[in-house]
């Protein structure tokens, strides 16, 4: 049988590949639950510091879910598949690593919704991305309705999710829903020098960052920002502060242990 997924770690990264390529990669229920194996397996290995997700080929990152099997699946199938995808979504934004999406082709459906997830994304200049779910009947229910607004604003979500447009990587770069775009040959090489121009900074601050980032999403703007005021006095008790702090004073680089 062909694995659905192939991981691969090289110097502290972790290189995560969707593999079902004749799909374009769309998310089947074995996909997903080997996908949640292995992130539980990443999370507790402290060598690895960072995940880059993609997909095989050179045509889609992921096109979405299987509708193959949503089309013959019951109500009760199709929520539980749902559920299982949200699950996944919410270990690769909880995994406590950067995890950033490589999105090499197609980001269409739950593919955008896993890519949604992630802390970043880098997109090759041919990538379509969109969220046609209203086109088959069905709506963006893998965070699809959560995230999105949250990246581009609700105006423009909204767009996207009632139309279900596909729209090109400039386009997505001009709103925000990926950080950059590449030529096809450009973008392994250009993801990692991002993850590890984020590597270079405090393991801790970095986590913390997001941590803050992620959870003040979802509460008001003075408890976000009190929140924010909570995990920089978080970070100031750690030997990276101080580090950081002493090497800032005497111009020198700073040299972090992520303590």
């Amino acid at each position: 049988m062909t694995e659905t997924i192939y991981c691969r770690i090289d110097n502290s990264i972790a290189w995560i590949t969707l593999n079902r390529p004749e799909s374009l990669n769309a998310l089947n229920r074995e996909l997903l639950q080997r996908l949640s194996s292995v992130l539980d397996d990443l999370r507790h290995q402290d060598a690895v510091k960072a995940v880059i997700l993609t997909g095989s080929g050179d045509k889609a990152f992921s096109a979405g879910a299987d509708i193959n099997y949503l089309s013959q699946a019951s109500p009760l199938e199709v929520r539980d598949m749902a559920r299982l995808a949200i699950s996944v979504n919410n270990k690769i934004e909880t995994l406590g690593k950067i995890v950033v999406a490589a999105i090499n082709g197609y980001a269409l459906g739950g593919g955008l919704e896993m890519a949604e997830s992630c802390m970043l994304r880098v997109a090759v200049e041919q990538a379509r991305l969109g969220h046609p779910e209203v086109r088959i009947g069905a709506i963006a229910g893998w965070g699809g309705t959560t995230r999105l607004p949250r990246l581009v604003g609700r105006g423009y979500a909204a767009e996207m999710l009632l139309t279900g447009k596909q729209i090109t990587a400039g386009e997505a770069l001009q709103k925000g829903l990926v950080n950059a775009v590449v030529a096809p040959q450009a973008l392994y090489p250009e993801t990692e020098r991002l993850v590890r121009e984020i590597l270079a900074s405090s393991p801790v601050a970095v986590r913390l960052t997001w941590e803050a980032l992620h959870r003040g999403m979802n509460v008001s703007l003075e408890e976000s920002a009190l929140l924010g005021a909570d995990y920089f006095g978080l970070a100031a008790s750690t030997e990276d502060f101080r580090e950081g702090t002493i090497a800032f004073l005497g111009k020198k680089k700073p040299s972090f242990n992520g303590r």
